[in-house]
């Protein structure tokens, strides 16, 4: 009998012998890699482009920020497609955008083509980030599921960090189109290999699809992150009309948006899911760390190629060990959450993390090297140790029927949550250097200067350092999810 019709004996398909797990988990992680490289894998021929076709930095710009763009609003339809379409149809589909993406993008002759590749691409990311979340949660039952999502952190956090170092290595030698020739083949592979070993793991129940939903979702999440965007702009700000009017725009979509979804009885993406306690708690801690990484991902090499006067190569080794560690460490963590539970890994994690953080905003001029190494270490050990077991945490609590949005809105987030940090802190940084230039007696001074951008990212700093007592605070509060019973619930949220 074929593997797909087979009836199912089994709750969860890794305790059902019969299924061939490890093949379904190599295909999902293979496509994951590369999809995920790709996000910073351009980052370093940003300047390359820019001579290659002759624009400006503020269009260039669109390759990183037309990205985010994209996956805040493709991502939220997510889960509605993980219930129309099946596990295979949906993988091999996004693995095929993707891979026509990265083709377009390869022969690209011009920037718009090449925009237009990048957008692709995104889409083809965008999707297939909430299918491997919502796949390994069918497959693995709550007390394995640490170590799994420890294998999911260890794809997204060493991806993006070799992917500046290989960049790099791959435009200086052969050129800037094989950043995306070079990954035409592992797509294909992962398709291939897709094709012949991943089986359905979800139910399609084909729900109805409320499309002025997805109206508001899309100029919700893409105003959002637009305007962020914008606002984060080295000449632009939160005064820009091109930053806050889409900002406004998006938040009140978003609201009306949240609005229509409590109403619905088949809504788009189910705000119901924060009705689970320890899912808002894994919401919360999530963005406490997402913006504790934008604060030194972005801020610290500032510092570094800034006061410091290092060059990008070294504040880039500087940070290497760190982002390696994160992900060598979280199946570790992952491994160590199924066996203790979510505390024993959250509690000390958090106070490391905003000591951390508190010993970061000391840093001057005269800090050694290795204390900028070892704080950067210690942080992204931290994140390890708290992200993805607390996500994992968040979504065992929910019922199977709304693993689909948990993991839409989680992943939504991330993005979203990305733009908002760049522009928050990089305009917290640029208020505070200012203020700090407008008291000073020589302003043009470089030493001057150079004490402004101090003063700037020790407020930064300062700041994590208070989100991260905040996590500490939450810390406490954590326990071990048990997933709640799955019954009916009627659009006024009462279970019935």
């Amino acid at each position: 009998m074929n593997e797909n019709n087979k009836p199912k004996k089994y709750e969860f398909l890794a305790d059902d012998p019969h299924v061939k797990v490890l093949p379904i988990m190599v295909s999902l992680i293979i496509g994951a890699f590369f999809a995920i490289l790709n996000e910073t894998l351009l980052n370093i021929a940003l300047t390359t482009l820019m001579h290659e076709f002759d624009i400006q930095v503020t269009t260039v710009q669109w390759m990183a920020t037309g990205f985010m763009l994209v996956m805040g609003i493709v991502i939220p339809a997510s889960a509605v497609l993980l219930q129309w379409f099946t596990t295979r149809q949906l993988f091999l589909g996004t693995m095929f955008v993707f891979t026509i993406g990265t083709t377009i993008s390869a022969l690209a002759p011009s920037f718009p083509i090449l925009l237009v590749g990048r957008l692709t691409q995104a889409v083809g990311t965008g999707l297939l980030i909430p299918i491997i979340f919502n796949v390994f949660l069918l497959l693995y039952p709550p007390h394995r599921r640490g170590k799994i999502m420890g294998l999911i952190g260890l794809v997204f956090m060493f991806a993006p960090a070799i992917g500046p170092t290989l960049s790099g290595v791959i435009v200086e030698h052969l050129g800037w189109r094989y950043l995306f020739i070079l990954v035409i083949p592992f797509a294909l592979f992962s398709i291939l290999f897709a094709y012949k070993y991943l089986v359905n793991v979800s139910e399609v129940t084909k729900p109805k699809v409320d499309y002025f939903s997805l109206l508001l979702s899309t100029i919700a999440f893409g105003g959002i992150v637009f305007g962020f965007s914008s606002a984060g702009g080295e000449d632009a700000g939160f005064l820009d009309p091109a930053a806050y009017m889409p900002i406004l725009i998006g938040t009140g979509a978003l609201v009306l948006f949240s609005i229509r979804q409590l109403k619905l009885e088949e809504p788009i993406l189910d705000l119901r899911v924060f009705k689970y306690p320890m899912y808002t708690h894994a919401v919360i801690v999530f963005l406490i760390i997402i913006m504790a990484m934008f604060s030194s991902e972005i801020i610290l090499p500032i510092f570094m190629q800034g006061p410091m006067a290092l060059t990008a190569a070294t504040a880039g080794l500087i940070l290497l060990p760190g982002s390696i560690i994160n992900g060598l460490l979280s199946p570790v963590m992952g491994s160590l959450f199924d066996k203790l539970g979510p505390k024993p890994l959250l509690l000390p994690a958090t106070i490391v993390l905003a000591a951390t953080m508190f010993v970061m905003s000391r840093l001057n001029l005269n800090t050694p090297l290795w204390v900028l190494i070892v704080s950067y270490i210690l942080l992204m050990i931290t994140v390890s140790a708290i992200m993805m077991p607390a996500e994992t945490n968040g979504l065992n609590q929910l019922p199977k029927r709304l693993y689909p949005h948990g993991t839409a809105i989680m992943t939504t987030l991330q993005p979203v949550a990305g733009a908002i940090g760049v522009s928050v802190f990089i305009s917290i940084m640029n208020a505070r250097q200012l203020h700090f230039l407008n008291q000073a007696a020589n302003p043009t001074d470089p030493a001057v200067i150079n004490d402004s951008l101090v003063a700037g990212v020790e407020l930064v700093y300062l700041i994590g350092f208070a989100m991260a007592l905040v996590a500490v605070v939450l810390a406490f509060f954590v326990y071990r999810a048990e997933p709640m019973e799955d019954k009916p619930v009627d659009i006024n949220d009462n279970e019935i």
